[in-house]
């Protein structure tokens, strides 16, 4: 995952989320050892909005499973993910909105994670700028 993928990402997710006038968001991409490549936060998100986003993304690639897919996953064994997120230091955020980002033959680039909006709306908005540079987004829908 390079710089400028990163960025455009980010600026397609934005770009969605203005196209259907969301709330501010706040965006972040991390690469696949969850090093984060590029963040932004509209104007107006609230002071921890980022942390969130950072938390949906990096939940994903401790795991290897988006978020939403963590979040079904601590309905039904929550000591497990309240120990994973014990051990990733309070990192992981598992409600929908943290999207892994895979190429065409399936290898993980990193994640994306979106928070501000509804879960479902954050969530679309990582597919649509997963989409915007031709990969591929595993949200576990």
């Amino acid at each position: 995952m390079n710089l400028s993928i990163a960025q455009s990402i980010l600026a397609g997710a934005l770009a969605l989320a203005r196209q259907r006038n969301m709330k501010p968001l706040a965006v972040a991409v991390l690469d696949a050892r969850g090093a984060i490549r590029a963040a932004a936060s509209e104007d107006g998100t609230s002071l921890h909005r980022l942390d969130v986003a950072v938390g949906k993304a990096y939940g994903g690639i401790a795991l290897g499973m988006s978020s939403r897919k963590i979040m079904e996953r601590a309905e039904n064994q929550s000591y497990f993910v309240a120990a994973m997120s014990h051990i990733t230091g309070g990192r992981m955020v598992p409600v929908p909105g943290g999207v892994l980002i895979r190429d065409a033959a399936g290898a993980l680039l990193g994640a994306v994670g979106i928070s501000g909006d509804t879960s479902d709306n954050d969530e679309a908005c990582c597919c649509a700028g997963i989409a915007a540079v031709g990969l591929v987004a595993e949200t576990g829908a």
